[in-house]
């Protein structure tokens, strides 16, 4: 099955009366955007194993997909599952889905720490907006498809979005993912949902 991380976390937080033993593992997919690691714990808890895909109307859906590697599974919980909450690699569709500088189009460091914005290109990519060339001309900048998301590359050449780059919150120069606050919000027990603006 599928659904979003609203409606992960809309079964997590069912009322007892209401939940059924599963008779099997259930997989789901989830995207639409970044799945707070709580709510995939307390899903995997439940007996759903939960795949974790990224992708936009204008990739054809899923563009990248977080892989899962054995040797994670023996990894503490918390670890795990915020790997599991990455947005991962490249769908087997796409010719290239990297993470690059805006301005530049360099690629930026795998380091894990380096902010750029995902980029793709493909025969699953659109070719345009419909009637908008100029919208289109700004989509297909340098010769790949703008996201808009803000993501860093790990080490292992999986990307972790951060934010939209619309959304990101600017703090006296510094940059403040909302995402991340969110994500903070998720840990205390008594925030059932969360969701920051800038």
């Amino acid at each position: 099955m599928g659904g979003a991380p609203t409606v992960l976390n809309m079964i997590v937080n069912s009322s007892p009366c209401d939940r059924k033993p599963l008779p099997h593992k259930v997989k789901i997919m989830t995207g639409g955007s970044s799945p707070p690691p709580q709510i995939l714990s307390r899903m995997e808890e439940l007996g759903f194993g939960v795949n974790h895909l990224y992708g936009l109307t204008e990739t054809y859906g899923p563009g990248t997909y977080c892989l899962w590697k054995p040797e994670w599974d023996s990894l503490p919980p918390e670890e795990r599952f915020t790997l599991k909450a990455r947005q991962g690699v490249q769908h087997l569709c796409l010719e290239e889905v990297d993470v690059r500088d805006s301005a530049t189009m360099e690629k930026v460091p795998a380091d894990g720490v380096t902010m750029g914005e995902v980029m793709f290109r493909g025969n699953t990519v659109m070719s345009g907006y419909l009637k908008d060339v100029k919208a289109t001309e700004e989509a297909f900048r340098g010769g790949w498809f703008h996201s808009g998301d803000l993501a860093v590359k790990h080490p292992d050449g999986y990307i972790d979005v951060k934010d939209r780059l619309k959304d990101i919150i600017i703090s006296g120069g510094e940059n403040i993912s909302t995402v991340e606050v969110e994500r903070a919000l998720y840990r205390h027990p008594a925030v059932f949902e969360a969701a920051v603006v800038a």
